[in-house]
């Protein structure tokens, strides 16, 4: 597995055990053992999108919602509305990244992370967002 696909998952370990308990993020991820075992690069990765997409959630899940227009955000799985905000924080604040790219890694993380259909789903809101936002332009 490549280290930014490992960060991605790493982050959104964490996110959902943000989400859930609130516990603080530097205790989580010291506790974490898969963090502290991770690379350098890894952790440093995941951090930036850890603490990216938390400095972001508001504007996230404004822009989840109206993705979702048909599922309130509490309603949505918490894998797949984690990884939700993961992928657009990337999609809108780390331009490097390719956003087929991030897709891609999106549908592949909910895959194994998600439900049976997760993949399909995460790929059609990511994929309408990504239109949306073109369109806006």
């Amino acid at each position: 597995m490549g280290m930014r696909r490992r960060a991605r998952e790493l982050a959104l370990q964490l996110l959902y055990q943000h989400e859930h308990t609130g516990a603080d993020l530097d205790v989580m991820q010291r506790d974490f053992d898969e963090w502290t075992g991770a690379s350098d690069g890894v952790r440093e990765f995941a951090d930036v999108l850890l603490r990216g997409t938390l400095s972001q959630l508001e504007k996230l899940d404004e822009e989840l919602a109206l993705q979702t227009a048909h599922w309130r955000l509490e309603r949505l799985a918490a894998v797949d509305r984690n990884i939700l905000r993961l992928a657009m924080y990337e999609l809108m604040h780390e331009p490097d990244t390719p956003p087929a790219v991030v897709i891609d890694e999106a549908i592949e993380i909910a895959k194994k992370f998600g439900a049976e259909e997760s993949g399909r789903f995460v790929n059609g809101v990511l994929d309408g967002f990504i239109k949306r936002r073109a369109d806006a332009r």
